[in-house]
């Protein structure tokens, strides 16, 4: 109990070094999600509108990618950025980019996936009306986005949650470094470590409280468009 309000006493005084873990954390994680979002919501929608060679082991290697082990990929990046490896000249090694890379390889099979299941049940609907209309290619794309625009962005906010809540590849590739590359989770691993439990529990309450906002808005989000017959 005495943890716990030293917790709250550092949410409620704004403490400094806790808000700097968190800005770090949110804009790593908003960074990592633009970039998957723009990769990721057009490729999703490209598999489920389009039938090419290899487009089935495409999109069974997609899902799978899905339950990747983050440590696997933040061993990844690392091999890639390290001093020794093909993008080593760059120096990203431990610093937040090289964070936002791991996060990207992870979220974007996720939204790819996601935006795949939706586009897919709207494309049995429309493809007809489209080929008759002679839409395709870029236009069709932007037009299923943009019919879906709320079912998506259910899969964009779960690909939020996926990345506000990644320990396992930041620490990896961002090294931990106080006031450079330490987030929210990797300080509630190490301060839990060190029985700082003050510190911990002010960012735990904070990372509980993100991930509530998000589910409440993926309710949000999915009772709007249920209630104007959106997808």
């Amino acid at each position: 109990m005495d943890a716990l309000r030293e917790a709250i006493a550092l949410i409620v005084g704004f403490d400094a070094d806790l808000f700097e873990i968190l800005w770090l954390s949110i804009r790593v994680s908003l960074m990592s999600l633009l970039v998957a979002t723009l990769v990721g919501l057009p490729l999703g929608t490209y598999l489920a509108i389009n039938d090419f060679p290899g487009r089935r082991p495409l999109i069974i290697m997609t899902n799978a990618m899905m339950g990747m082990p983050p440590v696997a990929v933040g061993l990844l990046v690392y091999l890639l950025l390290s001093r020794s490896g093909p993008l080593g000249v760059l120096g990203l090694l431990y610093t937040p980019t090289a964070m936002i890379i791991a996060q990207v390889f992870l979220i974007t099979p996720i939204i790819v996936s996601l935006t795949f299941q939706v586009i897919e049940n709207l494309e049995n609907e429309y493809r007809d009306t489209f080929t008759s209309l002679g839409v395709r290619g870029w236009r069709a794309i932007r037009a299923y986005l943009w019919d879906a625009r709320y079912a998506l962005t259910t899969c964009i906010l779960a690909g939020f949650g996926r990345a506000i809540s990644e320990v396992g590849a930041v620490i990896i590739v961002g090294g931990n470094i106080d006031h450079l590359t330490r987030v929210m989770t990797t300080t509630i691993a190490l301060e839990t470590s060190r029985g700082n439990l003050d510190l911990a529990l002010g960012l735990g309450i904070i990372l509980l409280l993100l991930s509530l906002i998000v589910n409440a808005a993926v309710g949000a989000i999915k009772e709007f468009a249920r209630t104007r017959q959106y997808a």
